[in-house]
């Protein structure tokens, strides 16, 4: 019995030990996480979700394009961005993406991140690209990007509206010529 009991308390020794070497650390606050990375090339317009010529159907998503610089003293690793859309008086959301944007390749002090595209999961639906642009009933649609990393709370980077840029081009059509 006392041997048993001997096994145990080596173990938990061992386990206790092996838990501090790993350099375990309590997760960044929201402060640190805003104060670590900068969103530079922000670019905000709308793109393909579904397209089908026949019978006609396009549904187009709210997009955010951007690039993360670290501006802190250390390197960013398991970084996560989430970009939730919504249509301005509307109280649920059009859609969100959640995205590793910096993985296990750390991101070191002053580098700036490859750009992330961050598309809806949902859209707005028509049949053709001018059912978009001569659209009245437009609504304005604004985007909200967080970020997270190492268990860390959800931390606010920005709001941003939605520009009304479309980019997707509709192929020619086939056919005579009117």
């Amino acid at each position: 019995m006392k041997r048993v009991s001997l096994i145990i308390i080596v173990s938990l020794a061992v386990s206790v030990l092996a838990v501090i070497q790993t350099g375990c650390k309590k997760p960044p606050t929201i402060e640190e996480l805003q104060a670590s990375v900068e969103i530079i090339d922000i670019e905000t317009k709308w793109v393909k979700k579904i397209y089908k010529p026949w019978p006609p159907k396009l549904t187009l998503a709210p997009a955010i394009s951007f690039r993360a610089k670290n501006i802190s003293n250390e390197s960013l690793k398991y970084v996560f961005f989430n970009a939730i859309f919504w249509q301005k008086g509307d109280k649920e959301n059009l859609g969100d993406n959640l995205q590793i944007g910096i993985g296990k390749k750390p991101l070191m002090p002053g580098e700036v991140s490859d750009t992330l595209l961050m598309k809806s999961n949902f859209g707005v639906e028509g049949k053709l690209l001018a059912d978009f642009k001569n659209n009245p009933a437009w609504k304005t649609t604004l985007v909200k990007l967080f970020i997270k990393s190492k268990g860390s709370q959800y931390a606010l980077l920005g709001q941003w509206e939605v520009s009304r840029k479309i980019d997707f081009k509709e192929p020619e059509r086939v056919g005579p010529k009117k």
